[in-house]
């Protein structure tokens, strides 16, 4: 069985914030997702409605690609902010 060992920097409250700030994002955008996603379905279920279900439907896709991108963004985001903070000392 492998293990996996994680390295946390302690690199103080600003880390803490953007962190959370990300967290955040990250956390408005699922619930989002299945909303779009839930409603499409319905929304299938009735002829008329079924392009909008269609739009829908894309825009799940859209914020699932959404999803890493904020993820990685706050990666980029902390390791900027850890780089200036050993610049510093």
């Amino acid at each position: 069985m492998k293990q996996s060992v994680e390295l946390d920097l302690d690199i103080g409250s600003e880390h803490i914030v953007i962190q959370r700030r990300y967290e955040a994002l990250g956390a408005f955008n699922d619930p989002l997702i299945a909303v779009w996603f839930l409603i499409g379905s319905f929304f299938f279920l009735t002829d008329s409605l079924v392009e909008s279900g269609t739009w829908l439907f894309i825009a799940g896709s859209a914020q699932l690609i959404i999803k890493p991108l904020i993820k990685l963004t706050s990666l980029i985001h902390v390791g900027k902010v850890a780089l200036s903070n050993s610049n510093e000392g």
